[in-house]
């Protein structure tokens, strides 16, 4: 898993000479779907296809399985038209089972904007090798045949989101623009780690518009970002579940946990110190979890859940 201490640095092109990785491809990944008569009448799906990517099979394609066979015609290729964001996981890896739902969501969402291509490091450990994977999960991204960047580890879906907009503008597709055009400088900003223009940049837009929720969560993860700078993720988690009435301790604890996709554990331990405190440090508690709340933004799942366990603690 990718150290939380940093945020993600992307959009390095070229950085794998992808050329190597050219081969013909024999068949695809997982067993051919029925024979559909129309399908057929139009060359059939590409390689690697995933049956049913959407529901029903209807619209675009949007994740396919990519292996050491099949990767010239189901990325290389296919890139020259459409990106492609590569995801690498395996069975065993449960950080994995955070981040692949968020980028499947997104790839349905997208409508064949791009298209997500499931890596199985076990079952394709020399392309896992060739494309320099040290940690899963792993994102990067193919666009025009090129290599673009990504992220090891899980992040929040707001910032994979920003990732995947990030691709499309290489790729030259159209993406629709916030509501406030500041956000797009701000947004880089965060991702290339410049905290320091990231937050003037967010601060900016909330002093004209004290409502804009894209921003308070942009401001949310500068803060959040500077809180674990310098943090050893394993020997804060230690400290935490050693002390568990260390406030400092356990914030720490729950920021980590938050980078690390396990936000549902830090909403838990934050509620449950709630519980057991008072005064000033039941206070310092509380407003520690509603700024992770803004790190996810109003419409996560999981806020709403945290929001009503919060409120039985407090009341």
């Amino acid at each position: 898993m990718s150290d939380p201490r940093t945020t993600p640095s992307i959009f390095t092109r070229g950085a794998v000479d992808l050329s190597a990785l050219r081969a013909p491809s024999p068949a695809p990944s997982r067993p051919a779907a029925p024979a559909d008569p129309q399908a057929a009448a139009h060359g059939g799906p590409p390689p690697g296809a995933i049956p049913g990517g959407l529901p029903g099979g209807a619209g675009p394609e949007t994740i396919i399985d990519v292996t050491e066979a099949n990767f010239q015609s189901a990325v290389l290729e296919r890139s020259l038209a459409t990106p492609v964001i590569l995801d690498f996981w395996a069975d065993w890896c449960e950080p994995c089972k955070q981040l692949s739902p968020i980028l499947e969501r997104l790839a349905q969402a997208g409508g064949g904007s791009w298209v997500l291509g499931k890596v199985d490091v076990d079952a394709n450990p020399r392309l896992a090798q060739a494309l320099r994977v040290q940690g899963i999960p792993m994102v990067v991204a193919v666009v025009g045949g090129q290599l673009v960047e990504g992220f090891t580890g899980v992040l929040p879906e707001s910032q994979v989101k920003q990732y995947v907009d990030a691709v499309l503008k290489a790729g030259g597709v159209a993406v629709e623009a916030p509501e406030d055009p500041r956000l797009d400088a701000a947004d880089d900003a965060l991702m290339t780690g410049d905290l320091d223009e990231a937050e003037a940049a967010y601060k900016k837009i909330l002093a004209e518009s004290p409502q804009d929720a894209a921003a308070e969560s942009g401001l949310a993860q500068v803060e959040l970002y500077r809180r674990i700078q310098g943090a050893d993720p394993a020997a804060a988690l230690a400290k935490a579940d050693a002390s568990p009435d260390d406030v400092d301790a356990q914030r720490l604890a729950a920021d980590i946990e938050v980078l690390s996709g396990q936000a549902d554990k830090a909403y838990a331990r934050l509620v449950a110190l709630v519980k057991r405190t008072a005064g000033d440090d039941r206070d310092a508690v509380r407003k520690h979890l509603l700024s992770l709340f803004s790190v996810a933004g109003p419409d996560d799942p999981a806020v709403a859940g945290a929001r009503r366990a919060l409120a039985s603690a407090l009341f």
